[in-house]
């Protein structure tokens, strides 16, 4: 468009010289139109160079001379990235103008809408593993190790025995540790009827070598008939000694975990050699290491329960809120909060974002940038300046004969 703009001044040029030839030539008899041609393309000129002054100042020195004015866009990129980042923050960041256009959109329906759709369920997945990936990424495995270690030492700097003495009087209170106590007891009772071949051979190797072997045989079986009936009383009475002593034993050990200094430090000293074990840290280690190995083996795999899961659960969520106006417009209220917070409190930073984004470039780039983008419209500007130019001074100089002819 630059050759087009530049083709119309030299046509300009060439039928000005043109009709100059002619006037020259004829003199007094030359024809009427010439007069009317000359002062259209002497106009159009005229235009023609005004505006290619004007567009060319705009990004740099015409003809390369400094003069005042020239090269605006190069010599005042900084404000006007200033002057339009305060435009945007005065008409579009303003907290109201944000707040409503929040509403409007009404995020919550459309995104919804959109998720719950079955069509869009293989995209969901993808982006969901992909952000579970890109999460994975970011954690680096030496930092999830110190992450552990730390927090095995913040977990073990305070006591342990006060509050698991606590815990253990509200259980026995509230009588949370008999389905325990039960349980312990029924498998005491299932272990002593099996063990029947554990007690014979315990009397043959324990008792004296001269008892006949029937003798060991009877003794066995006695001790096995009052093994089981013991464990099968104590199973089936709530109310036994044994299960007495157990609950007193409990208690005991609550009220020494709370007050015993010796309990106490004995306790705090198998959760300090528990806690510093590299058997533990280790451990927590080598989980997260197969943990992730496996969580990013099922989210390579499009077909994986994983990423199923992942994809049901969150259209199932969708579909429960693209269903539910009231949840809508509540889900709208905090959109509309949330911005409003943006647009009162962030404006300025984000508009930042425009003016240092703008300050930080060449100036020559910009002006050759901003050029390439509204050169072509520009040339427009040169063409119009040339077409224009001429009908206005077709006009005056018909104006003109016709006044003073």
């Amino acid at each position: 468009m630059k050759a087009v703009a530049t083709g119309f001044l030299v046509f300009a040029a060439v039928v000005y010289l043109f009709t100059r030839y002619l006037e020259h030539r004829d003199g007094a008899d030359v024809a009427a139109w010439v007069g009317y041609v000359q002062a259209a393309s002497e106009a159009g000129m005229v235009g023609a160079l005004a505006d290619w002054f004007a567009v060319t100042a705009l990004f740099r020195h015409p003809l390369g001379i400094p003069i005042p004015h020239t090269a605006l866009i190069r010599k005042k990129k900084d404000d006007i990235g200033d002057q339009l980042g305060g435009f945007i923050e005065e008409n579009f960041m303003t907290p109201e103008v944000v707040v409503y256009r929040a509403q409007q959109i009404d995020l919550p329906r459309r995104l919804s809408t959109w998720v719950a759709d079955p069509r869009n369920a293989p995209r969901i997945s993808g982006e969901a593993a992909r952000a579970i990936q890109l999460a994975s990424e970011m954690l680096r495995d030496e930092d999830v190790e110190q992450l552990i270690q730390a927090a095995l030492k913040w977990v073990a700097e305070p006591q342990w025995a006060p509050p698991t003495g606590r815990i253990l009087e509200q259980l026995i209170a509230e009588d949370r540790l008999e389905p325990v106590f039960q349980m312990l007891c029924d498998r005491a009772h299932e272990w002593a009827i099996g063990s029947q071949d554990l007690i014979d051979r315990l009397v043959d190797r324990d008792g004296p070598q001269w008892t006949p072997k029937f003798v060991n045989t009877l003794v066995g079986d006695k001790i096995h008939r009052e093994l089981v009936e013991f464990t099968y009383k104590v199973r089936s009475d709530p109310d036994h000694e044994l299960r007495r002593a157990m609950h007193e034993f409990v208690e005991k050990f609550a009220d020494d975990l709370q007050n015993d200094p010796e309990m106490i430090e004995k306790f705090e000293a198998i959760k300090m050699e528990l806690v510093g074990r590299d058997e533990v840290t280790g451990a927590a280690s080598t989980a997260w290491k197969t943990g992730k190995a496996v969580i990013e083996q099922m989210l390579d795999d499009p077909n994986s329960t994983l990423r199923n899961t992942l994809s049901d659960s969150i259209i199932q969520l969708a579909t429960r809120i693209r269903d539910d106006r009231p949840l809508q417009e509540k889900m709208n209220g905090w959109v509309a909060r949330v911005a409003h917070h943006i647009a009162a409190n962030y404006s300025q930073e984000i508009i930042s974002v425009i003016t240092e984004t703008v300050r930080g470039w060449d100036a020559d780039d910009t002006s050759r940038k901003i050029e390439l983008q509204v050169g072509r419209d520009l040339q427009f500007i040169r063409i119009n300046g040339t077409v224009v130019g001429a009908l206005a001074g077709l006009v005056i100089h018909t104006t003109s004969v016709l006044i003073f002819h």
